[in-house]
């Protein structure tokens, strides 16, 4: 089964070098570079782990051949979802003030944020560009509706970005207001990851919407149980400081949670900043107002909803133990 994942990654990564390849030319060197860079694949600190897990295109893959597909025919698509999952992040990284990527200055803080963000922009068009070679591998009508549902999911995506960074400053949000920013985020590229795999695979109509359900449930509960490592996860299996949502003032589902019993955390976040030092003691005070417990069991309902629609979707074959190996690994994450 590893031979499988590995063969899938190795085959996706010539699919991704292929298309960056259309960025370079004379005088743009250094902009290919800045896209090379980005992807872990030139420049100090460069491979695995700079290239990150390649989780979607991988995914796209798995759900195309346990769907009955050729996984190879679904190249193009998983080359196009991860191109705009890196769109996303450079100008994430811009808008966050992030200075790191996987461990390395990102590229706005090498190149500036000009060229950052027209790095993104490449990025972003370059993925457009990908996804109609689905025509070669497939046909005509996959490959638009897989274009259709790359610029729905893009617009969704940068909705979903507006909302996190809008909400920041506004103290009258509900519980309500989480989901419309996690659909536009984690969820809409992982539907279309698995709702493109399908197609690419001509499943009939019903294993499409299933693998489609499980791709939103997947993202949902993804998300859900990141905002409860981020608040009370152990930083040196999760990488990330469980001090930083609060400090950030991010409207993870356990804050507003804490928002909507109108108690002392509340009170204590209508002042102002939670500055880092005092950070973990409001998490402690998120777990005694049950914070902790409402975040779980959404993660856990949404968890069951994603095992549920892959069940119905009926994956087979080594690909598909794989799809529910994988699944799980994503789902059932360690606090």
């Amino acid at each position: 089964m590893e031979d499988l994942t590995r063969t899938m990654l190795e085959a996706v990564e010539d699919a991704l070098r292929q298309v960056v390849a259309r960025a370079n030319g004379s005088s743009l060197e250094e902009m290919h570079h800045m896209l090379a860079y980005h992807l872990g694949w030139e420049g100090e600190g460069s491979g695995r782990t700079a290239r990150g897990k390649r989780v979607r295109p991988l995914l796209l893959m798995l759900v195309c051949s346990a769907a009955g597909g050729a996984w190879r025919d679904a190249l193009p698509g998983a080359a196009a979802v991860e191109l705009i999952h890196n769109f996303s992040l450079i100008h994430d990284d811009i808008q966050d003030n992030s200075p790191l990527r996987r461990g390395r200055p990102t590229v706005w803080k090498k190149w500036g944020i000009p060229q950052a963000i027209n790095a993104g922009d490449a990025m972003f068009t370059l993925a457009q560009l990908a996804v109609l070679n689905l025509e070669k591998t497939t046909n005509p009508a996959v490959a638009l509706k897989a274009a259709q549902m790359l610029n729905e999911t893009s617009l969704q995506l940068t909705q979903g970005q507006y909302l996190d960074m809008h909400y920041e400053a506004r103290g009258d949000l509900n519980l309500e207001a989480y989901w419309p920013m996690i659909s536009g985020k984690t969820a809409a590229l992982l539907t279309a990851c698995t709702h493109i795999g399908a197609l690419a695979a001509g499943a009939e109509p019903g294993i499409v919407n299933a693998y489609r359900q499980f791709g939103r449930a997947l993202g949902l509960a993804f998300q859900a149980e990141d905002d409860l490592l981020g608040m009370w996860g152990e930083p040196a299996l999760t990488g990330k400081s469980t001090e930083s949502d609060l400090v950030q003032g991010k409207k993870t589902l356990p804050v507003l949670y804490g928002l909507s019993q109108g108690g002392s955390f509340a009170r204590r976040w209508a002042k102002g900043t939670i500055r880092e030092e005092e950070a973990l003691r409001w998490a402690e005070q998120l777990t005694k107002e049950g914070a902790r417990e409402f975040t779980q069991e959404h993660a856990s309902r949404l968890t069951q909803q994603a095992l549920q629609a892959l069940d119905e979707a009926r994956p087979q074959g080594e690909a598909g133990d794989k799809l529910r190996e994988l699944a799980n690994q994503l789902l059932h994450r360690k606090t």
